[in-house]
């Protein structure tokens, strides 16, 4: 017999995700949402112009695409009960996806190549408090 041919209705099921987890992953989700629009606003109130927000690329996402005169602002926004926390979150790998992301996005400009680029980070404490820091991870290039 082969294995095409062999019964499989022996898969497990998914396993079961406590309901105080889907709640607090849930809150997680609109509490980084409400934290990427309070900094789009923050820059808007700055003199900024959005050009992309949750900005999807095939090799990952851009929380916000700002631009801050001719530069292009690629900004991470996070958000937790405090500053320090919040920018734990912020990984190798993560800043990794965001410069491949990034030239990605920049490739789609035709421009995109002779633009100046930085890359911030927003972090968004549990009260509401804004730290922004710019040119978090140096140049692109």
């Amino acid at each position: 017999m082969s294995f095409a041919d062999r019964d499989h209705s022996f898969q497990t099921a998914p396993p079961v995700i406590p309901a105080q987890n889907v709640h607090r992953g849930r809150m997680a989700y609109h509490a980084g949402l409400a934290a990427e629009d309070q900094i789009a606003r923050h820059f808007v109130e700055h003199g900024h112009i959005i050009l992309e927000q949750r900005w999807h690329g095939q090799r990952g996402e851009i929380d916000l695409i700002v631009a801050d005169g001719d530069t292009i602002v690629f900004v991470e926004v996070k958000q937790s009960r405090d500053f320090d926390t919040a920018l734990s979150h912020v990984t190798p790998a993560q800043v990794r996806r965001l410069y491949t992301t990034g030239e990605e996005y920049l490739g789609t400009l035709a421009d995109g190549s002779l633009r100046d680029v930085r890359f911030d980070v927003a972090l968004v404490d549990g009260t509401g408090a804004v730290r922004l820091m710019e040119n978090a991870f140096g140049p692109l290039f």
